[in-house]
């Protein structure tokens, strides 16, 4: 039997840090949304676990979270995961996408339907949350509210077709680090969570695009102003609104045709930047 799940790519639309919770994560207020960028998933029987990849370096043993994914699911079923997952990568990593998480959350779907376990979204995002705090959004995806530490999730009605511009340069951000540093911070500019939430629910896209923010942006901006460069570049050649991702380092930008992301990105390329041109994903079926 063969099985195949897409992970798509997540961006953070906006991102509030409210606080430091008693259990040492922060609180959040996020507005998150998948993107077309993907990676693709396949299950098939093996004599006993595999995980593999298609990417020289990336470890497909029990450090990854698609092998944990596996192992939980395994646990829950009690049933031992005699797969092998193997994980072509597009989604760029340690890029603030969630490429590690989507690819959980798709062997989440993918064993719930390879064993026919019939266990709904909220009970794989429950699941997910052990994982990792981006993994119960990218379960179902689309256009979703996330407090906690991001794993309370309401979903949002699907936001109208954009297309995207995607960039990260040659940096690896630590979250960590990038929320160790926000802490230091002083007079931050909180983005407009609840407004935003409030557009989405009406449909007003340009009310949305208005209130795009991340708290993170001027924490990873100002220790690698290659972030600011790319968001220049990208407002230059005619995207708006242009923000930073999660943690970073990637700058998204949205764009009114798909001819002109891929202008943007081939301008991009030059600066040896990993580029793609995407769009908005909806909610999964699961």
């Amino acid at each position: 039997m063969k099985l195949v799940e897409t992970g798509y790519a997540k961006i953070n639309l906006g991102l509030d840090v409210l606080g430091l919770r008693p259990d040492k994560y922060h609180e959040v207020a996020m507005v998150m949304q998948t993107v077309s960028l993907a990676d693709t998933v396949t299950i098939t029987d093996a004599p006993e676990l595999q995980v593999t990849t298609d990417l020289p370096g990336l470890e497909g043993g029990p450090s990854n979270l698609a092998y944990k994914a596996a192992v939980l699911m395994g646990e829950y079923a009690r049933r031992t995961p005699r797969v092998h997952i193997h994980i072509e990568k597009k989604v760029f990593l340690a890029a603030g996408l969630a490429g590690g998480s989507t690819d959980a959350a798709a062997v989440l779907r993918g064993l719930n339907r390879y064993w026919e376990l019939g266990l709904p979204a909220e009970k794989l995002e429950r699941l997910g949350a052990k994982l990792g705090s981006d993994v119960p959004f990218c379960v179902a995806g689309g256009t979703a509210l996330a407090e906690g530490r991001g794993e309370i999730l309401t979903a949002l009605p699907d936001l109208s077709p954009l297309y995207l511009i995607l960039a990260k340069p040659g940096l690896d951000i630590s979250t960590p680090w990038a929320y160790r540093e926000f802490d230091k911070q002083k007079n931050v500019v909180h983005p407009d969570i609840e407004g935003m939430v409030k557009a989405v629910r009406a449909g007003d896209i340009e009310g949305v695009l208005r209130r795009c923010g991340n708290v993170l942006e001027p924490v990873t901006a100002g220790a690698h102003p290659e972030i600011r460069e790319i968001k220049q570049r990208m407002l230059q050649n005619g995207a708006k609104p242009v923000l930073m991702s999660g943690s970073g380092p990637t700058v998204f930008g949205f764009v009114k045709e798909k001819k002109a992301g891929e202008e943007i990105a081939a301008l991009l390329q030059s600066m040896q930047m990993e580029t793609a041109v995407a769009e908005l994903v909806g909610r999964q079926k699961v």
